[in-house]
């Protein structure tokens, strides 16, 4: 199978996974779906979440017969990657929070963990916790205003600072958050903000999001692959019409998707 590689999220978010998948296989097609008539994800249930990322990702996969799927959002694979798995006939890489390389790299012994509201409260994120930071104190905040932020950066809007400040200070605020040294990006929308959320930080902290190895692993998956020459032009679908892509079509063409089709 010769489709492309297929990622999804509620928003632009998983943008930032794209963009290390594609300098990682420069050559493979790419096909993004931003679930903009379901965004934001983070702040609905499980049972919601899981039944329209499956529903969703199996429509997706029929018309377009991809060679990978991606699920490029933390809050969707802590969900539904075990709905969508066993269902769909193409192998399925998910978002994992970077809790390890957090806790691997971290001094104070004292790691964040910042993502949406669904994300940071399942118990998908405490096992990890508790397998890989286990003499760590980690520290959890959920932000639905930092993934409007992000939304909003790569449409070209000024976003005031104090979103930013806000967003950490959810995490330092917390006991032992005066001694945080290293923040784990918890969902895809925040490395995009990175850079803002580090100019406002009190005090140099190190953020780590899952990016690399989520490339890493589809460069492993797709191994041998042959792809028709160069790179077709990269298409991104949104699925709540394309008006809603329009003045995101900049940003978009900078992560090499031309295109904008709706769904």
């Amino acid at each position: 199978m010769s489709g492309p590689i297929l990622f999804l999220d509620s928003g632009v978010g998983g943008l930032s996974v794209l963009r290390a998948v594609a300098e990682r296989l420069p050559d493979a097609p790419l096909v993004y779906c931003a679930d903009s008539a379901g965004f934001p994800y983070g702040t609905k249930g499980e049972a919601e979440v899981s039944a329209r990322v499956a529903g969703l990702l199996g429509r997706l996969t029929e018309r377009l017969q991809p060679s990978l799927v991606v699920i490029a959002c933390n809050t969707a694979s802590t969900i539904a990657l075990g709905y969508v798995r066993p269902v769909l006939p193409v192998a399925v890489v998910g978002t994992v929070p970077a809790i390890k390389p957090a806790a691997e790299t971290s001094v104070s012994r004292v790691i964040g963990v910042l993502g949406t509201e669904a994300t940071v409260r399942q118990p998908y994120v405490a096992e990890l916790s508790a397998r890989f930071a286990g003499d760590c104190r980690v520290l959890k905040h959920g932000s639905a205003a930092l993934v409007e932020a992000a939304e909003a950066k790569l449409r070209g809007e000024v976003v005031d600072s104090s979103v930013y400040r806000g967003a950490l200070e959810g995490l330092l605020a917390q006991p032992g958050g005066d001694r945080m040294d290293v923040v784990v990006l918890a969902c895809t929308h925040f490395p995009l903000v990175a850079e803002e959320l580090a100019a406002v930080a009190p005090r140099p902290l190190r953020f780590v999001d899952g990016a690399a190895g989520i490339a890493r692993r589809c460069a492993h998956l797709l191994e041998g692959r042959n792809w028709p020459g160069a790179r077709a032009e990269g298409i991104a679908i949104f699925t709540g019409g394309i008006a809603g892509g329009a003045a995101l079509r900049p940003a978009l063409q900078g992560f090499g998707l031309q295109r904008v089709e709706d769904f």
